[in-house]
């Protein structure tokens, strides 16, 4: 009898075993009530995205193979650039995971700190295609692929920029950074968070929008001489609205040169040149006569021409008119705004340098005053023009300066 009844418990254990193992197989996991799907492509509980499942006939608790879920699903299309990809693995952790778009660029990303989770830290380029690659490690020790793809919509528009200053440029402590978008901005928000301004010594600034097609940036007092600044326009894949996507990103780096202020004094007619902080040079000008005159206000040097060519008919004027001129060969001539100012070598007025406002509208010295301050100046440079009651228009060359701190910080999308 004794052995008898140690049989018949040997059949119930075996029984009691069966039954488990046949339950795990119908739930697919420990914890669930459906099956488990037989393919990679499987859907996780993870709304819109893929997992490839492992083997989940293991008890909860024990070794268990790695079960990955990607978002977005495998075979996603039209998915946002500006919306992460994850990569997410149950049972165990992520030993890889590559990221590339059909040009082979790879997109960074960040593990979490128990590697159960990727997340792609860069937004993605529009009309593109995404293979998501690498591996997971389950708690049994086995490996399990990580494969995927996907693309991205396509967008209406795109996104670009053109940027001033250039890249590796050395220019003024007033330059104004510039960017120019090719389409217009209507989430100006989204776009102005992708933008970033660094640089070697700390410095306060701010972005200002102009409209919606131009964005600039200036510090609140001029940039310290020798500053290194470095701007990353990081607007891959950022949502600009009405279906615009940006579709790159650029950087670029620039110096600022040595401090060169200058000052026109249109009353006294005598220009002040200080470099880095200590008087360089005072110098006799003449300036805009009546019906011409000089604008007063912060002007920023925008071209600079060792000869250039000045036609009266671009203000206006026409032959025959007692106030035109055509000068083939005006030297050492810096432009400080769009409707026609520069400073400028003048023999012309020599007589009036210093005395008397003879020119239309120009600022007038010597050849040898224009050609040493030609020789001091970069593209960037402020000169500050005062003694008239005509001030400068907002948009008339690069005005930002005229702007007080308070109401340009107030041109930010953030502020």
């Amino acid at each position: 009898m004794r052995k008898h009844g140690l049989a018949v418990a040997g059949i119930c254990v075996l029984l009691l075993a069966g039954t488990a193992c046949s339950d795990t197989k119908a739930n697919g996991n420990s914890n669930g009530g459906q099956s488990t799907p037989s393919a990679s492509t499987s859907q996780s509980s993870t709304p819109g995205a893929s997992s490839t499942p492992g083997d989940s006939t293991t008890p909860s608790g024990s070794n268990q193979a790695a079960d990955i879920a990607v978002v977005p699903a495998k075979g996603a299309t039209s998915v946002q650039p500006d919306k992460p990809v994850t990569v997410t693995s149950t049972g165990g952790k992520l030993t890889a995971v590559t990221l590339k778009d059909d040009d082979g660029d790879e997109v960074a990303g960040n593990f979490n700190s128990d590697k159960t989770q990727w997340t792609s830290a860069d937004l993605l380029k529009p009309g593109a295609t995404y293979t998501l690659s690498g591996s997971a490690e389950g708690t049994d020790g086995a490996t399990v692929p990580v494969s995927s793809s996907f693309k991205t919509l396509k967008a209406t528009k795109s996104l670009k920029a053109s940027i001033a200053p250039l890249n590796n440029d050395t220019v003024g402590v007033a330059y104004p950074v510039q960017i120019y978008w090719n389409n217009p901005v209507k989430d100006r928000a989204a776009v102005e968070k992708r933008l970033s301004v660094k640089t070697s010594v700390p410095v306060d600034g701010t972005w200002h929008w102009v409209n919606s097609k131009q964005v600039n940036y200036r510090p609140k007092n001029y940039w310290p001489a020798g500053t290194k600044v470095t701007v990353n326009v990081d607007t891959q894949g950022v949502n600009a609205g009405n279906n615009t996507w940006g579709t790159a990103s650029r950087k670029i780096n620039f110096t600022i040169g040595k401090s060169v202020v200058s000052h026109v004094d249109v009353k006294r007619h005598v220009m002040t040149v200080t470099i880095n902080g200590k008087l360089a040079r005072t110098i006799p000008i003449t300036a805009g006569k009546d019906g011409f005159t000089t604008r007063s206000g912060v002007k920023v040097i925008m071209e600079k021409y060792t000869v250039k060519r000045m036609d009266a008919a671009t203000i206006g004027l026409k032959p025959g008119d007692p106030n035109y001129y055509n000068i083939p060969d005006v030297k050492w001539a810096q432009r400080v705004t769009s409707s026609g100012e520069f400073l400028h070598g003048a023999p012309w007025s020599a007589g009036s340098q210093g005395s008397a406002n003879v020119s239309h509208g120009c600022v007038g010295m010597s050849l040898a005053d224009a050609q040493w301050f030609f020789g001091q100046t970069l593209i960037g440079d402020p000169v500050t023009v005062t003694g008239t009651s005509r001030t400068m228009e907002p948009g008339n060359g690069w005005t930002d300066w005229n702007t007080t701190w308070a109401a340009y910080k107030a041109g930010s999308a953030l502020s």
